[in-house]
Parts: structure tokens; C-alpha cells; sequence
């Protein structure tokens, strides 16, 4: 070995095999219990990488060829994504690298690498941990819209315009591939909800074919309550933009109405995308009816501020579908309640037979206690504006609010017959009223 190599090489090695331990000693205090040292660990590991970029310590075969550190990023990343603790605050320290181009680029790559590891290591049920240090790292990337916003690169190459690092549609690859690798796991019920979330802004729109995401769409919809909820809204997003064809989407809409909905904390949301959702003028009669009356039964067991939303909310399908205004304007009474041949419990809306019916729900809520719901319910009796009614003020309003409302009501003076006090006890023909008096 000594006669292969000069003085020069040697130390060259030796140098060489002491920067690779510096590397692992730096990856090992990235697991310290200190942030501090944690995060002096990621600094100097991120300004290797930089370095590395710069001044490559491989040798350059042949020229325009990507010399980027990949594996010393892989060894960050993976520091990064912990399976047995919550590295959050870590990974947001690191979101400063993301903004560049070509970091951002191979972060991606190596997530996807590190998923196919960790998954096959663990036997396909990851740690919740390091599913959540996954999505910490890689729900807020920020991807370009065209390619000339990719001009911010932590280091440019010879011949940097051919290669994949600087083409848009190279991001979207490997970006569609790493979130695909991830969903395709299991998920702890609360990162569903945060997946869906952000699914439509963050996700979708920068995913070179976004149809590939509906059998993560249709587990999650299985799961149930808002997150089936969350699950629809993706599904609505690839039937209108993306020309899916869905035909059981409305089926499974309506079969989320239960009574539920007037009282969990997501209502708000359920009725804001449920108003999307019904908002094209082109869907059949007997479908917008079979909701206007499910939304009306169940309407009868609802709390008052739900109440006052949701009848706006009906009055707008009205607008939206006058062929449904037979509902309002077919006669009830005792009749009509004893024979509705609306049925409830029937799954299918075309079965239902909600355009037969007609709305004593909305005549009986005219009779409510609360004289605002009632108000809002007589609005039926009237023939409606075209303007609809803009309910997202009240979709938000709950219980306090409607009683501190009613709390600040100024009455007005009623006058009344009564007889004035006298003396100190206020009896007429006192003898204290001789000689006390109530000034």
C-alpha cells in the first residue's frame, strides 16, 4: 500500500476518512436531547453541503455532469425524520434550505427513498412518529408554478439548463412519487384530516396526473365523519377539473346527512363544501330535493343557531332549482305528516321519493320557540328573491353568540297598571305611612 501511494495521497485519504467521521458524529448530535446542539449539528451539515456543491469531492468524468452531495443530504434528511420522537421544531429550523430550487429537488428524492426504507424495515406499519416528521417536512414545500420562478439554486453546474434538477416537470415527478409513496401507508386519523386539508392548495395542483390520488381519496372516505367530509371535497376537486368520472359521489354526499351534522365542531365546514358541492344549477330535480328534505327531518332535533343556518341554506337550493319548489308550495298538514312518502332511511336519493313530498318540517319550525328561527322558517311562506343568501356569516355562529345577542336586546317600556307605594311598607292604609316616608 506504502509504495502505491505517495505522502500526498495518503494524507488525502486519511483526511477524507476523518471528514466522513466529522459527518457521522454531526448526524449522531442531530438525535441530541438539546436543540441547540441539534440544531448546530444541522447548520453544519447544510454548510457541507453547500461546500460539497461548490468544491466536489468526487472527480468530474465528463463534463455537465450533477455533482450535488445527494448522499450527505440523505444523511441529513434522515436526521430529520426520527422514528421514536416528534422533530418539528427541528424541521421547521430547516425550512429556510427548501426555498432553494435544487435542495428542495433532492430533499423530495430522499424523502421517497427514506419512506421505501423505512416502510419495509418496519413491515408496513411505520411508527406514528416518523409518519408525522414526514409530513412536518414535506406538507409546507412551496413548488414552483412555471419554470421561471426556479432561479434560486444553492449552487449552479456546467451545462445546469440540461439537466433534470433545473425542469419543472422533473419536480413534479419526483414531488407526484414522494406523496404517493407516503399515502399509500396507513395513516394515524388525525394526519388524514391534515392531509385532506391542505390537499386541494398544496398537493393537487402541482401533480403531473392528480387522478392517481383517488385510492387514497376513497380509503379516507371509508374512515368516516370529517374526514370522509374532506375526502369528498378531493374527489369534487378531480371530478370538475380533472374530468374524473365518479357517479357515486352525490350518493355518498347524502349519505353523510345525519343528525350529527347540526351539532359536531366541523359543521361549518361540512355545510360550506356541501354548498359547493350543490352549487351547479344542472343537477336533477329529484337529487337537490332529496337533500332539502333529509336536511329538513333532520332539521327537527337541531339547535337554533344551526337552525337559522341551515334554513338559509335550503332557501338557496330553492333559488338555485325552482323545480323543487313544489316541496313548498304541494299543501300540508296532519295529512300530509301522517303519509309523507318521503323515505328517510333510504340510501339512494333517486329512491327516496323527496319530490312527492312536501316541507311541514319548515311549516312546523315556524311554530319554533326561538322567535328568529321562526322568522327564518315563515321566509318559505313568502315568494323568494333571486339574490341568494350569503350564509357564510352564519356558519360560524354558535350558542353564545346567540345568547349574548338576545342578552343585549334593548326591551322597550311596556306600561303597566299597578298601584304606587306609600309609607314604609307600602300598604294603603298603614300607620307607618303617617310618619315614614320612601324619599
Amino acid at each position: 500500500l506504502s509504495d502505491t501511494y505517495s505522502a500526498e495521497d495518503k494524507y488525502r485519504i486519511w483526511m477524507r476518512h476523518r471528514y466522513n467521521d466529522c459527518v457521522g458524529c454531526l448526524a449522531e448530535l442531530m438525535g441530541h436531547d438539546a436543540f441547540s446542539v441539534k440544531e448546530s449539528s444541522l447548520c453544519t451539515l447544510m454548510k457541507f453541503v453547500e461546500l460539497e456543491a461548490k468544491y466536489p469531492l468526487i472527480k468530474v468524468e465528463w463534463k455537465g455532469s450533477l455533482t450535488f452531495p445527494r448522499e450527505l443530504l440523505k444523511v441529513v434528511v434522515d436526521g430529520l425524520l426520527p422514528l421514536n420522537e416528534d422533530a418539528s421544531l427541528l424541521i421547521s429550523r430547516f425550512q429556510e434550505y427548501m426555498e432553494y430550487d435544487d435542495i428542495r429537488y433532492f430533499v423530495i428524492k430522499a424523502v421517497t427513498e427514506s419512506i421505501g426504507q423505512v416502510m419495509q424495515k418496519t413491515k408496513e406499519r411505520p411508527p406514528p412518529f416518523y409518519q408525522q416528521n414526514v409530513f412536518s417536512l414535506i406538507s409546507p414545500i412551496n413548488m414552483p408554478n412555471k419554470e421561471s420562478d426556479m432561479a434560486k439554486f444553492l449552487v449552479k453546474q456546467d451545462n445546469w439548463e440540461e439537466l433534470k434538477v433545473s425542469k419543472l416537470q422533473a419536480h413534479k415527478q419526483a414531488f407526484e412519487k414522494m406523496w404517493l409513496c407516503f399515502l399509500k401507508h396507513k395513516l394515524p386519523t388525525g394526519l388524514y384530516k391534515k392531509v385532506l386539508v391542505i390537499l386541494h392548495d398544496s398537493i393537487l395542483p402541482y401533480m403531473n396526473e392528480p387522478t392517481l390520488m383517488i385510492d387514497f381519496l376513497t380509503v379516507a372516505y371509508g374512515i368516516g365523519g370529517a374526514i370522509s367530509l374532506l375526502a369528498l371535497n378531493g374527489l369534487f376537486i378531480l371530478i370538475h377539473q380533472h374530468n374524473l368520472e365518479y357517479p357515486d359521489f352525490y350518493k355518498k354526499l347524502y349519505s353523510l346527512l345525519d343528525p350529527s351534522i347540526y351539532h359536531v365542531k366541523y359543521r361549518a365546514r361540512f355545510f360550506h363544501l356541501a354548498d359547493l358541492f350543490l352549487s351547479s344549477s344542472h343537477l336533477p330535480a329529484y337529487l337537490v330535493a332529496a337533500f332539502i328534505k333529509r336536511l329538513s327531518r333532520l332539521a327537527l332535533t337541531a339547535p337554533p343557531e344551526a337552525l337559522l343556518m341551515v334554513i338559509p341554506f335550503i332557501c338557496n337550493l330553492f333559488r338555485r332549482h325552482p323545480a323543487c319548489k313544489v316541496l313548498v308550495h304541494r299543501p300540508s298538514g296532519p295529512e300530509a305528516m301522517s303519509e309523507d312518502p318521503y323515505i328517510m332511511e333510504e340510501e339512494e336519493p333517486s329512491e327516496s321519493r323527496a319530490l312527492e313530498s312536501c316541507l311541514w318540517e319548515i311549516q312546523t319550525l315556524q311554530n319554533h320557540y326561538h322567535p328568529d328561527v321562526a322568522k327564518a322558517a315563515a321566509v318559505l311562506n313568502q315568494s323568494l328573491s333571486e339574490i341568494e343568501d350569503d350564509i357564510s356569516r352564519l356558519l360560524e355562529l354558535s350558542a353564545y353568540e346567540l345568547f349574548d345577542k338576545e342578552v343585549k336586546k334593548t326591551a322597550a317600556d311596556v306600561p303597566l297598571e299597578f298601584e304606587q307605594i306609600r309609607g314604609l311598607f307600602g300598604k294603603k292604609n298603614d300607620i307607618f305611612a303617617e310618619h315614614f316616608s320612601l324619599d
